[in-house]
This record gives structure tokens, C-alpha cells and sequence, in this order.
């Protein structure tokens, strides 16, 4: 069931997204509540699941990952324990830092990073080609990235 936010809420939402280190006396003094008040909220939309955990946002670069794939993904055929199983088979790899079931020509869509070509290659042999049921994979390669994927814009009133 959705929560009823209000501004105040919506400010909180907001200044957590940008800067999850804040304290709740910082936050308590941009939103103008007292501290107890402010923690309680804060509790709240965490007991809500809209604030769903708190994240360090890394850099892929500095850590030496400087391709970025998109990946599609047709499996043979859909079916419960071929699904399960596939979807178990991706989620354990770790260069697989976004994965989705799709409509369209393929039946999965990964955004899959790596050092380097060489290491991209390496990982669709090995990994992706031998997932359970593969029948078609198409790798789409990132030349540029203009907007990431870290912040949901908080809905008005």
C-alpha cells in the first residue's frame, strides 16, 4: 500500500538520495523538525520499504571496469525451472550489475561491465554463452554514458 508523503517527507527522500551520510540532527535541521520527529520519519519510510538501504556509489572506473555492455539475452524456452534456473545462473555472476526480464526480441536485458574487451570476451565465452537455455545473446557496448542510474525522481504531491 503507498505512503502518503508530504513535503516534508519528500525533502527527507531527497536529501538521503543525494547524501545518505547525513545525520538525523542535519536532517532534522533542513526540514525544521526536532530530532526525535525526525528519526521517527525516517523510520517510518524505511518501515515503508521506500527507503530500501543505504549504498556507497562507486566509481566502475576507478575500479578498473571500463566497458559497459548491454547485453540481450533469448533463452530456447520459458518455462518456471528454466526461468529459475537461468535467472540463478546470471544473478551469481558478479560483472552482472543489472539485470531485467524484457518484452520484445529478447527475453532478458544485462548491463554487464568489464576491465576491457579482452575481459567482455573472455566473460560471453565462458558465462553468458553457457547460460542454461541460451539460444541467442547481442552485446550493445556503451561509447558514452551521459546520465546514471542512481537517483528516482521523488513524485509530487
Amino acid at each position: 500500500m503507498p505512503i502518503d508523503l508530504d513535503n516534508t517527507d519528500r525533502q527527507l527522500l531527497a536529501a538521503l538520495q543525494e547524501n545518505a551520510r547525513l545525520t538525523t540532527g542535519e536532517l532534522a535541521q533542513m526540514t525544521g523538525l526536532s530530532q526525535s520527529p525526525c528519526w521517527r520519519r525516517i523510520r517510518r519510510l524505511e518501515e515503508s520499504g521506500l527507503i530500501d538501504g543505504y549504498h556507497a556509489r562507486l566509481d566502475r572506473r576507478a575500479l578498473g571496469y571500463g566497458v559497459v555492455a548491454f547485453v540481450s539475452i533469448s533463452i530456447d524456452f520459458q518455462n518456471e525451472a528454466r526461468s529459475v534456473e537461468f535467472v540463478e545462473a546470471v544473478r551469481a555472476i558478479p560483472q552482472v550489475v543489472m539485470f531485467h526480464g524484457i518484452t520484445g526480441s529478447a527475453d532478458f536485458l544485462l548491463m554487464v561491465i568489464a576491465s576491457d574487451l579482452d575481459a567482455y570476451s573472455d566473460l560471453l565465452q565462458s558465462k553468458l554463452h553457457r547460460l542454461p537455455g541460451v539460444r541467442h545473446v547481442q552485446t550493445s557496448f556503451s561509447l558514452q554514458e551521459f546520465k546514471r542510474f542512481d537517483e528516482v525522481p521523488i513524485p509530487a504531491q
